[in-house]
């Protein structure tokens, strides 16, 4: 096992940013390359701070199954200029090779998805202990840190392509468990315009759909609420051909219930 490599703190100013475009910001100020190749071997690198990104990884997310036969001089020649980039402004020493690859020498914290990974945990916890308003604020702060699809700048590979899939898949379940601590806090009126517009950017995504139904039902909107089913329904059935899961049929026959009795 290649053991970790000491990590450097940099200075509160200077950090680097995944959630939203890949930047290197210093004073307030982006100072990450702009070349397409540059900004892949930077994201490869700030992904495993402090920790050996082996040189076939690198290949690999540079050019897949078609390498040139150069590959290994064009290779130096990009961390050679991410190097001098680095350089320019003080951080060159950060970028160190150690065979069979390279080590990019930050501390984690230095880099946002380490925040956006840390404030989701806490509040996973203290949605775990019932803490629900403290849950909130976590996972509010948490959402804060992004600011954009991740590396949105960045013609992603395949290696750095499952990794931002997986940082949005990260996002949603924390989206998922926010609004569960705000009905868990009886704030059912309060979220349902922010629910119907997080809805409709994921109109496919049944676990949103269901909070929506349950805190337009619990608000007394109960027809609002079994809209809302069919018309996740009709599109699921339009567009994937399935009908919605157990859950959420569970609840829709339970809005049926309620509207019989009452």
């Amino acid at each position: 096992m290649v053991p970790d490599i000491p990590a450097q703190r940099l200075g509160i100013d200077t950090g680097f940013t995944v959630l939203g475009p890949l930047a290197l910001v210093r004073d307030g100020v982006d100072y990450a390359p702009t070349t397409p190749k540059l900004l892949q071997l930077l994201a490869l690198l700030v992904l495993r701070p402090g920790k050996m990104v082996h040189a076939d990884a690198i290949a690999q997310e540079l050019w897949a199954d078609k390498p040139p036969r150069t590959m290994r001089t064009t290779m130096h020649t990009y961390v050679y200029h991410l190097r001098r980039c680095l350089d320019e402004h003080g951080l060159g020493s950060l970028l160190e090779t150690k065979a069979p690859g390279y080590v990019f020498r930050i501390d984690p914290a230095q880099v946002d998805v380490f925040r956006f990974g840390q404030l989701h945990q806490e509040g996973q916890e203290l949605l775990r202990e019932e803490q629900y308003a403290a849950a909130v604020e976590r996972f509010r702060s948490a959402l804060d840190v992004w600011n954009g699809p991740p590396l949105a700048n960045v013609p992603s590979g395949p290696m750095l392509l499952p990794y931002t899939v997986e940082l949005l898949e990260q996002r949603r379940t924390t989206m998922h468990m926010l609004f569960e601590a705000e009905i868990a806090s009886g704030h059912h009126r309060e979220v349902i315009g922010e629910l119907r517009a997080v809805t409709a950017g994921n109109p496919l995504d049944e676990a949103l759909h269901g909070q929506l139904m349950r805190v337009l039902g619990r608000s007394g909107r109960r027809s609002d609420a079994m809209l809302v089913y069919r018309t996740l329904r009709k599109r699921l059935s339009e567009e994937l051909g399935v009908e919605p899961c157990a859950d959420l049929q569970i609840l829709h026959h339970d809005l049926i219930s309620e509207g019989d009795h009452s």
